[in-house]
């Protein structure tokens, strides 16, 4: 039975976009599957009692400098050739993840997640704009207006919700978080231990 790796996602944080990155080839080595889940970074913070580092570590002096310099050589490292950090950050992602449960519905997640995080860390592009959202959308081969209008159904919004609250739950403080079976893991550099945990009998 193929294994799976469970990806609590939000494209708020630039390390999810650099776990993303790397996945692909764990999945070839390992053969396992990926599941992404939609869930709300913010919503995350506000029920675990956790802050987005700029605000837990915005007064420890060289704490975020360090967090930037780690950032740089995971690129290097893994010739991740495209990031660029996002100058409107924080972005506020609810108009993205809501699309996003409409994009799993329409069995087109993969895609909608590939042009979301090109838009926010390769090309800088201010997602929580809903006109520049249509417009990434649109270009991306969706109906960004289609989207953006769904994003405002009673019942996208609750499965966001519920998603969140599962991933709570189950143990998730932030964003990346992955599940293999009942291990969590967090964080982009737990990926090696991710696919240990998928190599195990």
């Amino acid at each position: 039975m193929k294994k799976t790796i469970e990806f609590i996602f939000d494209f708020a944080s630039p390390n999810a976009y650099l776990a993303y990155q790397l996945l692909p080839g764990i999945v070839q080595r390992t053969g396992a599957e990926l599941a992404i889940t939609p869930c709300l970074l913010g919503g995350i913070f506000k029920a675990t009692g956790n802050q987005p580092p700029m605000l837990a570590f915005g007064g420890v002096r060289g704490k975020l400098e360090y967090e930037q310099k780690e950032i740089s050589r995971f690129v290097k490292k893994h010739d991740v050739q495209k990031y660029q950090f996002n100058t409107s950050f924080p972005i506020n992602t609810l108009i993205l993840m809501r699309a996003a449960i409409v994009a799993s519905d329409e069995g087109r997640l993969g895609e909608y997640i590939d042009a979301g995080l090109s838009a926010m860390w390769e090309n800088n592009k201010k997602m929580d704009d809903p006109e520049v959202f249509v417009a990434v959308m649109n270009d991306a081969g969706f109906d960004g207006a289609n989207l953006l209008e769904r994003t405002q159904d009673p019942s996208v919004k609750q499965r966001l919700m519920d998603n969140t609250a599962q991933a709570v739950s189950r143990g998730a403080f932030g964003v990346p978080t992955f599940f293999v079976g009942s291990e969590m893991f967090f964080g982009k550099d737990r990926l090696a231990q991710v696919e240990e945990e998928l190599q195990l009998d």
